[in-house]
């Protein structure tokens, strides 16, 4: 380890316990203020000791509340948390400290080990850090994720304890409360809400909002199914509770779905790491290369080195990113922020003018194909916020690429005036020997005195008058005065050349035009990743139609039930089929058969097709439990191919997830080290043949 690694790690330790003690301050002196009396008031009754740990935590949410950058992120914790906790705020803050407590200590070891890794190169560096952010989020969401799974492990432990309760009691609402006692368990105040539902003036209007609030789709089947039962009474189907048989059916499908996610953790836990490792690996790699295969230098050193590194930088993050959108295995959508960046920038006039130049106009076909594109992603921005993301990325990407274009040029400049290879004949395998780098520094400091000198001076488009130049003055330096001819010819080619690269080295308008087309790309990025979810989603449907076919068999046969109320229940589960799913319920009271023959011509999906045809015979020929009662006669086939479904869409996503995952590993080790050695070699090879003819 150099010094100058030790140094930092030196400094940075100093500095972090600097912050720790000025925290540890200010959080004192706010221990008697408002927030520790309002503190006081959410753990009456909790506190079991001065050292407890929910206490930290809870002081730890007002310090983090408070931290700018910090209180963006606790704030998007929150707002998944809260939906499990539901009306619970002590446990929602100790849930969102506790998540961001893991998250900044990760960050802190992923930031020590960055420095140490990339400290050599502010550019990578600054990167490396940046990409952090993407990692920071992803653990966070990740870890939001476990407390959903653990209480959809909860429900199915919820629900056995419901059938019994309702053995005994045979009352839906005295049944949920007696399990809802249970005060140590999350999925308790979910029961807790629906109960008070249940009982109040307004259970219907109380359910509606439920529905908006609830953490999955679940609770809300279980919300509705508990309503409907107290409404219209229970009943017996082959002499068995029709209630019980729904929640059995339930149970079902959260097996299934927690076999889903488990499976798909398994699958995608290690892909994330794999793509990011490769940054990690960039500086190691390259000083190995260098160290043993000296010939390289000229490659990672140089532009060439850079533009590969910058590649694999880029193609890094893209492939992290769409790693963690085709996992994608909740299902709760959960409401953005009231308040997002692009509102307020909206919010200037002339920003506001200039985004709604690019704006299509309403109505216009191009309007309407974004707005399609939008619901189909399942995308809930504004069209105009999605064109102040293309213009921002638009804007970035050029800045970005030109700024690396003119960071290329002075990378080539300043690697001829350290380039210690190219004062002599030493492209050979290996370092330079201790003798060949003290003969070569002091060549390499006498040609950047005559670079110095003669670089605003030679016109290098003029080979013979440049080169006169070049002998003459070399002639005159103390350096070469007892010269020979031969020395002073063999110095002036090799400064000829370097002047060449030098003068060389200037802004092209190819570049200018790069920048400009990288600018473009990034400006229909943004539409590229909305087509990506929604390809995403769309390997789903299966599973949403399967979705459908067990609401219907827990509706099929409760009375009073119609083709009316499934369709608001298929609306209210749904997610890749809302859009046509909407348009047929506000439809549906000018007429039923229309309403569900427009609903059959907007989806193309041969199985949600025939659930249509079979509501159309519910609505004027047959009853409803028996146009669906294949669904009844055949459930254990159905169940088995929703096994069989989600084995392949786990296998897909696997798949498209490995080929992502995998890709910045094969550029890294094909590109940025296996190319690069073989052509480098090849050119180091050909000089060396090249002088040895010459001798």
């Amino acid at each position: 380890m150099s010094n100058d690694i030790i140094k930092y790690l030196i400094f940075g330790s100093i500095g972090l316990f600097g912050i720790i003690i000025i925290a540890y301050y200010f959080l004192n002196k706010k221990l008697n203020g408002a927030d520790k009396k309002y503190e006081r008031q959410l753990r009456a009754g909790t506190q079991v000791s001065t050292m407890s740990m929910d206490i930290l935590y809870q002081k730890l949410y007002i310090t983090y509340s408070k931290i700018p950058f910090i209180k963006r992120y606790l704030r998007k914790v929150r707002r998944r948390i809260e939906l499990i906790n539901i009306e619970d705020e002590y446990n929602t803050r100790r849930n969102a400290s506790k998540v961001m407590t893991k998250a900044l200590g990760i960050v802190l070891i992923l930031t020590i080990g960055i420095i140490i890794v990339a400290s050599s190169n502010i550019l990578l560096l600054i990167m490396l850090l940046m990409i952090e952010l993407f990692i920071v989020e992803t653990l966070v969401e990740a870890s939001v994720d476990k407390i959903d799974n653990n209480l959809l492990r909860e429900q199915v432990d919820f629900f056995s304890e419901i059938r019994h309760a309702y053995n005994e009691t045979n009352m839906v609402e005295e049944a949920i409360y007696q399990v809802s006692l249970d005060e140590e368990k999350a999925v308790s105040r979910q029961a807790e809400k629906i109960y008070e539902i249940l009982i109040s003036d307004d259970p219907e209007g109380e359910l509606e909002k439920y529905y908006d609030i609830a953490p999955n789709s679940y609770l809300k089947e279980f919300a509705g199914v508990s309503y409907l039962t107290k409404e219209f009474g229970d009943r017996k189907v082959n002499g068995a509770s029709l209630y019980l048989k729904n929640l059995n059916n339930i149970t079902k499908e959260m097996q299934l779905e927690i076999l889903k996610r488990d499976k798909l953790d398994y699958v995608f836990q290690s892909l994330s790491i794999i793509a990011a490792v490769p940054l990690l690996l960039i500086e190691p790699l390259k000083s190995w290369s260098i160290s043993n295969f000296a010939f390289t230098e000229s490659f990672y050193n140089g532009k060439g080195g850079l533009i590969v590194m910058v590649i694999l930088i880029a193609l890094t993050a893209i492939c992290y990113y769409l790693i963690r959108n085709i996992k994608d295995i909740t299902k709760t959508n959960v409401a953005n922020s009231q308040n997002p960046w692009q509102k307020k920038v909206y919010k200037n006039p002339i920003i506001k003018r200039i985004v709604n130049l690019f704006v299509p106009k309403v109505g216009s076909k191009e309007y309407i194909k974004i707005t399609k594109t939008l619901k189909d992603a399942a995308s809930s921005q504004k069209i105009e916020y999605l064109y102040i993301n293309k213009l921002c990325i638009c804007i970035v990407a050029f800045i970005v690429t030109f700024s690396l274009s003119i960071l290329l040029h002075k990378t080539a400049i300043n690697y001829v005036y350290t380039d210690l290879k190219s004062t002599g004949d030493y492209n050979v395998m290996g370092s330079l020997s201790e003798k060949d780098m003290k003969k070569a520094q002091q060549i390499l400091e006498q040609d950047n005195y005559f670079l110095d000198r003669l670089k605003s001076k030679v016109d290098t488009s003029k080979p013979e008058k440049a080169k006169e130049i070049i002998r003459l003055d070399v002639k005159k330096s103390k350096y070469y005065r007892d010269a020979t001819d031969e020395e002073i010819e063999t110095v002036t080619d090799r400064i000829y050349t370097k002047l060449q690269t030098i003068n060389s080295e200037v802004l092209k308008w190819f570049e200018v035009l790069i920048s400009i087309v990288v600018g473009l790309v990034g400006y229909m990025f943004p539409n590229w990743m909305l087509f990506f979810k929604m390809k995403m989603r769309q390997l789903e449907m299966e599973d949403e139609v399967m979705q459908f076919q067990t609401i219907i068999l827990m509706l099929m046969k409760i009375e009073r039930v119609n083709v009316e109320i499934i369709l608001e229940w298929l609306e209210r589960y749904s997610n890749i089929f809302r859009e046509p799913i909407s348009k047929c319920v506000n439809n549906y009271e000018a007429g039923a058969w229309e309403a569900l023959e427009d609903l059959k011509n907007d989806v193309t999906y041969m199985p949600f097709i025939r659930l249509v045809e079979s509501m159309q015979a519910a609505v004027e020929k047959i009853p409803i439990k028996d146009a669906f009662d294949e669904l009844d006669t055949e459930r254990d086939y159905y169940q088995e191919k929703r096994k069989e479904s989600n084995e392949r869409l786990i296998s897909k996503k696997g798949m498209i997830g490995k080929v992502i995952g995998f890709t910045p590993m094969i550029v890294l080790f094909v590109g940025y080290l296996i190319v690069p050695m073989m052509i480098m070699g090849v050119l180091s090879i050909s000089s060396s043949l090249g002088g040895l003819s010459a001798m």
